[in-house]
């Protein structure tokens, strides 16, 4: 086997732990427990922590009817991956169309990151999506284990972290075009969980959330020429945001289209549009990261 190949069937491994780590546990009273995968980043990764909250927050939702139309998490303290997190979900309000949830997520009694859900009952209405860009299709796209060869030493962090999501660039990713000399003020990228999922709404909604904090700071850094492993960068989530507008499908595939409208202060924002195959807008995102630049002497 070639190192891409090698790489893509021990990601299939990584998506059946993500499976795992979304199961939690219920320790009753509206708490939840999540663990961390086998491979994990140095401290706990912002897309899990919002995945697991969604999870925990749609358990304590009694009914299915009720879409999660937005949950926003803002981040305190990074987690310790050698730990389980504690997600201590408050029902803030219940009626027939509306649901309300505050998830407080904590280790050894500090809190984590704190998030606010939100769920309504669908109702036909007016509907609109903005163009999804004109990209080509996932199918003839390389793998991003494929973007990997030649490049493992510089890209330690992505090769050793877990990759549940294939995700497919249509642009070149920072590595590749930091090579080439190019900059771009945004990334487009096809992504899908690498196996399926359970029919469960949830299941679905919680999958997108953790591929959503994957390439959102991207285009952060491509603007500047910059790249993730050959530029020194040092990059945390602060806070971040997803808008649901229609169901979502998660094992099949969808465009994330990012961009960054403004950075300063070593503090980055960017936004980003989750589009499925017909081109109907699923999802929105917005992120604030820090990140920091120390250019090489």
């Amino acid at each position: 086997m070639t190192s891409a190949q090698s790489l893509i069937e021990e990601a299939k491994g990584d998506f059946q732990e993500l499976l795992e780590i979304l199961d939690l546990e219920d320790g009753g009273n509206g708490k939840f427990i999540g663990q961390h995968p086998s491979k994990a980043w140095a401290r706990t990764y912002g897309g899990q922590i919002v995945a697991q909250t969604i999870i925990a927050a749609g358990r304590t939702v009694e009914s299915d009817k009720l879409d999660l139309h937005v949950a926003q998490t803002h981040f305190i303290r990074g987690g310790d991956v050698k730990q389980p997190i504690e997600y201590q979900v408050t029902a803030l309000r219940d009626e027939r169309s509306i649901a309300n949830r505050q998830v407080t997520a904590s280790q050894n009694g500090e809190v984590m990151s704190v998030s606010l859900l939100a769920y309504q009952l669908g109702r036909p209405g007016l509907e609109h999506s903005s163009p999804m860009p004109s990209v080509p299709d996932p199918e003839g796209l390389p793998e991003i284990e494929e973007t990997f060869v030649g490049m493992e030493k510089d890209l330690t962090m992505f090769v050793e972290a877990p990759r549940p999501i294939d995700w497919r660039y249509t642009n070149k990713p920072s590595w590749l075009a930091k090579e080439a000399g190019e900059a771009f003020p945004y990334n487009r990228v096809w992504m899908r969980t690498r196996g399926e999922l359970p029919d469960e709404p949830r299941w679905h909604e919680a999958a997108l959330a953790y591929a959503s904090d994957t390439t959102i700071l991207d285009s952060i850094i491509t603007q500047h020429g910059l790249s993730w492993g050959l530029d020194r960068i040092i990059a945390a989530t602060l806070n971040h945001s997803l808008w649901f507008h229609r169901p979502v499908r998660f094992d099949q595939w969808h465009l994330y289209a990012t961009e960054s409208p403004a950075a300063a202060e070593s503090r980055g924002f960017s936004t980003g549009a989750f589009y499925a195959r017909n081109g109907d807008r699923i999802a929105s995102s917005a992120q604030e990261g820090m990140v920091i630049y120390r250019p090489r002497k």
